[in-house]
């Protein structure tokens, strides 16, 4: 598509996301919206992302000074769908009484019956997500998961292992989200890459990096993965640091872990929470912008293939803070992206 438009020029506020002309038929990136937040067990918020990045967006300057000018290969964004909003709706009234009651336990048939039909909700929501990843996928296309919370990426992470297998996962997080059906919730936030690594047997590799919270069952699974999971923990790179180590050599060495073909799986809490302070389990420490941002340019120099992503757990605030990073740092991600390929 030859654009007709001035990428300097301000964008309207009816434009497509970053204020582009494309649309998805003739985008090669293609976000898939998904304001899903059911078993969100903290803040909420995370299912007004999307529409969130989506305004946010238009207030990007396109031309970027690492990736160039990454909109000329055309990013669109599919409509908010409107089962996903009705699912939400639904599935987060029922979950209410079940993480009242932490976890459905003795709490009795109508509980159970609460918890069993979220369950069935987000089984329908990994579908969806799915469908949509593999058709797009399937149109030599790009397809781009934007939460929501960080369950939602499962049926993309499906859909892209298996068109790559082999694939390893470069994961983002405050959070380890090695957890067995928090809450009873099967497909939780707190258990998106437990459900990846048990049920997805073409991911390779699970390489984490800022996580600063976890369990001693989510440090077990770590520690007896085999090599499958490796993590770096926020105080690891910190100590690090303080030890002189430089930021590109610690990213160096986060990415070696890795295969040639990755996925991006950020949560945006990974980052230090004043880049985030609306998201829905922020902790203190994490990654500044430019240190995440170097990952991204250690995958570069390392050769690696990213070839999707996702961003989740943006949750807007009481000023368009969150929304605007969440929009420059899926942009910065995109750009990485398609400059890898």
């Amino acid at each position: 598509m030859t654009l007709t438009f001035d990428p300097d020029a301000a964008a309207s506020s009816e434009s497509g996301m970053y204020g582009l002309p494309f649309t998805p038929d003739n985008a090669h990136v293609v976000v898939i919206p998904v304001p899903f937040e059911a078993t969100t067990s903290y803040g909420g918020g995370t299912s007004k992302g999307p529409k969130a990045v989506l305004r946010a967006s238009r207030q990007v300057d396109l031309f970027d000074f690492e990736t160039g000018r990454p909109y000329e290969r055309g990013i669109a964004m599919l409509d908010i769908p409107k089962e996903i909003r009705e699912w939400n709706k639904e599935a987060s009234k029922l979950a209410e009484a079940v993480l009242e009651a932490r976890g459905a336990g003795d709490g009795g048939p109508e509980l159970m019956s609460a918890l069993d039909r979220v369950n069935e909700i987000s089984d329908l929501v990994n579908d969806w997500v799915y469908r949509q990843t593999s058709v797009l996928l399937e149109a030599g296309k790009m397809p781009v998961v934007l939460g929501g919370d960080h369950s939602v990426p499962f049926g993309a992470i499906r859909a892209y292992s298996e068109k790559y297998p082999g694939l390893g996962i470069l994961h983002l997080d405050a959070h380890a989200d090695l957890r067995d059906a928090y809450q009873g919730f099967t497909f939780s936030h707190a258990s998106i890459f437990h459900n990846v690594m048990t049920r997805l047997t073409s991911v390779d590799r699970l390489v984490q990096v800022g996580v600063r919270d976890l369990s001693n069952a989510e440090h077990q699974m770590i520690t007896t993965s085999a090599g499958r999971i490796t993590t770096f923990f926020d105080a690891e790179i910190a100590i690090a640091r303080e030890e002189g180590m430089s930021i590109g050599s610690i990213a160096d060495r986060i990415v070696s872990f890795l295969p040639e073909t990755v996925y991006l799986s950020w949560d945006i809490d990974g980052l230090d929470p004043t880049l985030c302070p609306g998201t829905g389990t922020p902790v203190p420490g994490g990654l500044s912008w430019n240190e995440a941002i170097g990952l991204l340019r250690a995958l570069i120099r390392e050769k690696k293939r990213i070839v999707g992503l996702d961003l989740c757990e943006v949750a807007p605030g009481v000023t368009e803070w969150d929304a605007n990073v969440g929009a420059r740092l899926l942009y910065k991600m995109i750009g990485f992206a398609l400059m890898s390929q």
